[in-house]
């Protein structure tokens, strides 16, 4: 019964690698013994799809900004992924596609989904997101889980009288040499002795390299910029699901979306346009998700300085975005004589009461992650990286950085945990003890210690709307710029630096993301706007903090008896992976017009498909060269 039974999973599922009769030769193995089928199963999985697919390059990928030559990296990602890491990625995405495939069937079946199903497919979403993870052996892990959760969702629908499964339609492109997703299943054996090698042959298979010589151009850009927009949505739901809060409805869509990307309408670019639509709509409760569970945890931000040098003393500095990872750590490092400093997004953490509250929270060092290397090196101590935005350690601090979460770099210590756990810091307070420390501070020569201010967020900002209504009425405040987003190392980013600088001194700057880091200290921008007690500089936090501007600006709106396209307000954005793209997709969604991108627009997108967002949106790409043209336009609200 186990034969036949693996033998019907392998002649649906393994069919499409059929060359040379493997169905038959399956057939002969059920009737033969166990061990000659699973010998089959790992020649069928493994050894002849590599023959067939199309690699003209070792890898494809432009899911980011810093792409090789704003096409596509090739050989090596511009980020340090190599094209194994690549491959294992493709390979759990197009795991996590037949995952979400069953996980939507089975709820509009009414059968149970568990939570813990919808926890991975947002972990694993996550960890394909630029500079996450470039661990090939994890990435191993994830796959062996999708898969393994996979038959706990046939068991449970067989177990509910639910026969069938999700639909797996044939003959479409992006599934020309697996199985559908849906049907193509990896057993627990084989990936038990499968080798990574083994593994990245799959994962050409199912790679953006193999596909894109299938899949018409505009049609495969904007494919993936659905599945960039879940990879970003996914970010900020594990970032929730830290802190202990998640959506149902958030969760049904994101398998909804997966399982859309498996079937015949998307093909249609109509329907994929609408679908991506739907994932900015749905970024947007995930962005109050995520707000609601900080603020209800830590408080809401509250305009703070925010120290810029080190305190003498042992020190521990958190980068990354996760807030909840950083509570635990103050936590369990009160009363050890070790501070904790953060680095990069964690900064506005010190707008949080219940985060602030610690004092060994010593100050922020460094600057924007990707100096993180140079930063690192110098920083007398641990490191913890929390999230996104991992480069490839140098030796002189590889032995001392720690990653969590999903984050993972091959060698590098890992300390477990997920949701709902509290984790085990005391190897990384331990190093931090063993360390030098600081052994000075500006103060021993008597030097000025430089801050900035940090906690602007939408409650704190709303408090004062009247003065910002007043200060628009009076003429006092002429225009508000966003400008923000993520920050990079390429030339052009220099514009956001320059746009800011040049804002005329009568209008306010809201930024959030690391974006700021290219002007967040500039003296000019500390000052308050002329005959008002309103600062020039509005710092509202994190990326995910996108929901604060969103929350402002609608109720400026309201207030103004408008719509925010008739505010006097421009967004000026700087992007670079895909959270970027997702708070995009949820400002095209809420209709708002004339917002810049830049430095460079998206590789994944082609003039067609980027023609219809300009036509419909206004998108513009900045004009790097040139930001007081930009300057003048957004003042016009152009």
């Amino acid at each position: 019964m186990a034969a036949r039974t693996a033998l019907r999973a392998l002649a649906g599922r393994a069919g499409a690698l059929s060359s040379g009769g493997i169905g038959s030769r399956l057939a002969e193995a059920a009737r033969a013994s166990p061990a000659l089928l699973t010998a089959l199963r790992a020649y069928a999985a493994a050894a002849e799809p590599a023959k067939q697919a199309v690699m003209e390059n070792a890898m494809f990928c432009y899911q980011c900004e810093q792409t090789t030559k704003g096409t596509g990296c090739t050989t090596k990602g511009v980020c340090g992924k190599t094209p194994e890491t690549t491959m294992m990625q493709d390979l759990l995405t197009y795991s996590v596609k037949g995952l979400s495939c069953w996980a939507h069937w089975c709820k509009e079946q009414g059968v149970t989904v568990p939570p813990e199903i919808y926890t991975f497919i947002h972990a694993a979403t996550f960890s394909c997101l630029t500079n996450v993870n470039f661990d090939d052996d994890r990435f191993k892990e994830y796959v062996a889980t999708a898969h393994q959760l996979v038959d706990q969702l046939e068991a449970a629908a067989r177990a509910a009288g639910k026969e069938g499964g999700p639909p797996s339609p044939a003959d479409l492109p992006q599934f020309d040499l697996l199985a559908h997703p849906a049907n193509w299943r990896l057993g627990q054996s084989f990936l038990a002795d499968a080798s990574v090698q083994q593994l990245v042959a799959l994962g050409q298979m199912t790679s953006l390299e193999h596909r894109r010589h299938k899949i018409e151009p505009t049609l495969l850009g904007l494919q993936e910029l659905l599945t960039y927009g879940l990879r970003g949505l996914c970010a900020y739901t594990q970032h929730a699901a830290m802190a202990g809060a998640r959506n149902p409805e958030v969760d049904a869509f994101v398998a909804e979306a997966y399982a859309f990307l498996c079937s015949p309408d998307a093909s249609d670019i109509g329907k994929t346009l609408g679908k991506i639509l739907e994932v900015g709509e749905t970024n947007l409760k995930a962005m109050a998700l995520l707000d609601g569970a900080h603020t209800t945890k830590f408080g809401h931000p509250t305009p703070t300085a925010v120290r810029l040098a080190p305190k003498k003393g042992k020190a521990i500095l958190v980068s990354g975005h996760d807030l909840e990872d950083l509570h635990q750590l103050l936590e369990q490092t009160e009363g050890t004589g070790v501070n904790v400093y953060t680095h990069g997004e964690m900064l506005p953490a010190f707008g949080y009461p219940g985060l602030n509250k610690y004092s060994h929270l010593a100050g922020n060092y460094g600057n924007a992650w990707y100096r993180q290397q140079k930063e690192f090196s110098e920083f007398p101590g641990p490191i913890l990286m929390t999230t996104n935005c991992i480069i490839e350690p140098r030796q002189a601090y590889k032995n001392r950085i720690f990653t969590t979460n999903d984050v993972g770099w091959a060698g590098v210590s890992h300390v477990p945990g997920g949701p709902g756990q509290t984790k085990d810091f005391s190897a990384l307070i331990k190093a931090a003890q063993d360390a030098q420390g600081f052994t000075s501070e500006p103060e021993d020569n008597g030097e000025p210690v430089k801050t900035v201010t940090t906690g602007f967020a939408h409650n704190a900002v709303l408090g004062v709307a009247g003065e910002v209504v007043k200060a628009v009425q009076e003429g006092n405040l002429k225009h508000i710029f966003l400008i923000g987003g993520c920050e990079g190392s390429e030339p052009d980013r220099r514009y956001f630096g320059q746009t800011a600088d040049k804002t005329p001194d009568n209008t306010m700057i809201l930024t959030l993301g690391c974006g700021k880091f290219r002007f967040y200290d500039h003296p000019d921008l500390q000052k308050n706007i002329p005959n008002t007690p309103l600062p020039r500089l509005v710092d509202m936090g994190q990326c995910n903090d996108a929901y604060s501007a969103i929350v402002v600006a609608s109720k400026l709106a309201e207030a103004f008896g408008t719509d925010v396209n008739g505010l006097p307000l421009s967004l000026d954005l700087s992007w670079l992976e895909q959270k970027a793209v997702v708070v995009l997709l949820t400002l095209l969604h809420l209709g708002i017009k004339n917002i810049r991108i830049g430095p460079n627009p998206p590789a994944f997108l082609t003039p067609e498909s980027l023609g219809v967002l300009v036509e419909k949106f206004n998108l513009q790409v900045v004009d790097a060269k040139n930001p007081d043209r930009d300057i003048e336009k957004m003042l016009a609200n152009k």
